[in-house]
């Protein structure tokens, strides 16, 4: 987004990484998936296998080790190492930019030379390395880590999204939120430790989806009522730093009323309702683009291509929609400010 060339552009790279991150990658993995059902499961599968049924998780690199010719199953194995070393290096810089930059700079050691900064987010990356791994022998499969993820995500996914629409909520509103989160998703996901704090009754019953379901809403509602008693038992940002928020982000008004007041000379912003509506045709577009590709891979022609119709159309009303708008204004680089009508 940051290297494209204007936003017309820009927002043409998001829809498309969407699309190709959402509707078409996964398709390879789901495909493979059914493959392994087909082939080594115990009830009716073509060579059935004890250890798919025993750990049906392991189908992906059965199939990988078995269907595919030498070669390739070495660049997969190379694609894997390096999908790994990315996503770890990626978290750990970014986890430890975290730590020295916002906590341990700010708060600690604030007039330290870089060479100091430098050897301490070392050690923070030692320590990460050591964590994660700890976190990680814990886990059972890979698909606990995702719904611890998931859980600490739903816990905090609203104020990240409201504080650009809210000029209330503050630091400590998603402090609290992050801490909220990962206490409840903590709690429930331990036996122990709820009987340890004598919540044992607090348990969720039905199917694993059911729970998980249940668990994100009991970790929403808790998280967020945390999160609002927080923004407004604590005092709001200064004005000074909101004033050169609202300046430089230029958000919808409706939230930000107050700090609009402030600074008349600021065009006021009311796209929220061309803004929700470009939303809602954006997850329609990806949607059915993911629908559709599976309706056609299982030889569904008709619905198939109707739901690609739809994908299309809804991606067409929102390049409509931003063409009637103006795409530079999507940066305010077109709106005059107030002083000059």
């Amino acid at each position: 987004m940051f290297c494209a060339r204007d936003e017309k552009n820009s927002l043409g790279a998001t829809l498309w990484f969407n699309i190709a991150h959402y509707a078409l990658r996964p398709w390879p993995w789901i495909i493979t998936g059914l493959v392994a059902l087909a082939v080594y499961s115990p009830h009716g599968g073509l060579h059935p296998s004890e250890a798919f049924a025993a750990n049906p998780q392991q189908g992906y690199v059965m199939v990988l080790r078995d269907y595919l010719p030498p070669a390739l199953r070495g660049v997969m194995i190379a694609a894997f190492l390096a999908a790994f070393m990315s996503t770890l290096g990626t978290q750990l810089n970014w986890g430890v930019s975290y730590l020295v930059n916002d906590l341990y700079r700010r708060f600690l050691a604030p007039k330290k030379s870089e060479r100091h900064y430098v050897a301490i987010g070392r050690a923070f990356t030692i320590g990460l390395v050591l964590v994660s791994g700890y976190v990680a022998g814990q886990l059972t499969s890979i698909g606990q880590g995702w719904r611890i993820v998931f859980e600490l995500g739903v816990g905090t996914g609203a104020v990240y999204i409201l504080r650009w629409y809210w000029w209330r909520i503050n630091a400590w509103s998603e402090i609290v939120a992050m801490i909220v989160a990962a206490a409840v998703t903590l709690v429930l996901g331990n036996a122990s430790l709820r009987q340890y704090l004598g919540l044992s009754k607090v348990a969720f019953t039905g199917n694993e989806p059911v729970v998980f379901a249940k668990t994100l809403l009991f970790t929403l509602s808790c998280t967020t009522v945390a999160w609002v008693m927080a923004t407004f038992l604590t005092p709001a940002e200064s004005e000074q730093k909101l004033i050169a928020f609202y300046r430089r982000v230029r958000p919808t008004v409706h939230g930000w009323k107050k700090i609009a007041r402030l600074v008349p000379e600021v065009a006021e912003v009311r796209d929220l309702g061309s803004n929700a509506f470009d939303w809602v045709m954006g997850c329609l577009m990806v949607y059915c683009s993911l629908f559709g590709i599976g309706k056609l891979v299982f030889g569904e022609w008709l619905v198939g291509g109707l739901l690609l119709g739809v994908a299309a159309l809804a991606g067409w009303l929102i390049f409509w929609d931003l063409s009637r708008r103006g795409w530079q204004s999507l940066s305010g680089a077109d709106r005059p400010s107030a002083a000059s009508k």
